[in-house]
């Protein structure tokens, strides 16, 4: 297949039911394996850990997709990555949440978004013990929907207003200068929310349940399929600059609350 330069919506539809297939064969085991989970090592510091249920659901994940569409690209973050020629790259997070998933906690999630591009146009982020399937598709025609039923943005106006979500990192410094911003940027909102999934809190800007969301550090595969769902849903996601996002700074929110959100977080220093 040769370059694409959009995709036509029968392609879109085809991208999303794969994403679908894939996130819900990885969601069904991750659940079965719910029991008896142990860490298998851990990444950027300690309390970044990987277990045999995120390698094991990333396999089934490149499995069902390479399976159908081979010659696509795709990057996995436990290492299942690929190149291919037809201008197509799957983002997949087999398990976006772990110390969440290791703790009992329902806030988990597959993430598998679909790239035409470095555009982030299909996303589907799967939360079985959410009872949550949110769906987008940002290109061409735009449509987000959550357990089969649409969805929208907030359309909150100001930041004394707005319920934002939050997250932090693995690194004990970039912890602390997290936790100054938080500190500041509390009194001048409604308030402030951590559930420890990046992907579920893209979900939420994109069903209203949260009015922005903005974090340092996430990867690309933490925010595809969100921003392709979140942005379908009427949000905006970029970064700091105005721009896309980027590892720096991820913000998402409705289109009336990004930019006095990104301002105050620019203000605030989180850079």
């Amino acid at each position: 297949m040769s370059d694409i330069n959009a995709p036509d919506p029968e392609l879109a539809a085809d991208l999303l039911a794969l994403a679908t297939q894939a996130a819900a064969r990885a969601a069904a085991f991750l659940v079965e394996g719910w029991s008896g989970r142990e860490v298998v090592s851990t990444k950027s510091s300690g309390t970044d850990v990987v277990t045999q249920m995120d390698r094991g659901s990333e396999s089934l994940l490149v499995e069902t997709i390479i399976g159908q569409r081979p010659e696509d690209s795709l990057r996995g973050e436990e290492g299942g990555s690929r190149d291919g020629s037809t201008g197509i790259t799957w983002v997949i997070d087999p398990l976006d949440g772990t110390v969440n998933y290791l703790y009992g906690l329902p806030v988990w999630a597959v993430s598998v978004g679909v790239l035409l591009g470095d555009r982030p146009i299909v996303g589907v982020v799967h939360a079985p013990a959410l009872g949550s399937v949110w769906r987008g598709v940002a290109s061409p025609h735009p449509m987000a929907e959550l357990n089969g039923t649409p969805i929208a943005a907030s359309q909150c106006p100001t930041l004394g207003e707005a319920l934002v979500g939050t997250g932090f990192g693995y690194q004990a410094d970039v912890r602390a200068q997290q936790g100054r911003i938080v500190a500041a940027l509390l009194p001048r909102v409604r308030d402030i929310r951590r559930a420890g999934a990046a992907a579920v809190d893209l979900c939420w800007v994109a069903q209203g349940l949260l009015d922005g969301y903005y974090e340092r550090g996430t990867h690309l595969w933490d925010r595809a399929a969100g921003t392709a769902i979140a942005q379908a849903a009427g949000a905006r996601v970029g970064g700091l600059d105005g721009g896309p996002a980027t590892d720096s700074m991820t913000i998402a929110a409705g289109a009336r609350l990004f930019d006095p959100l990104r301002e105050q977080l620019t203000e605030l220093g989180a850079t």
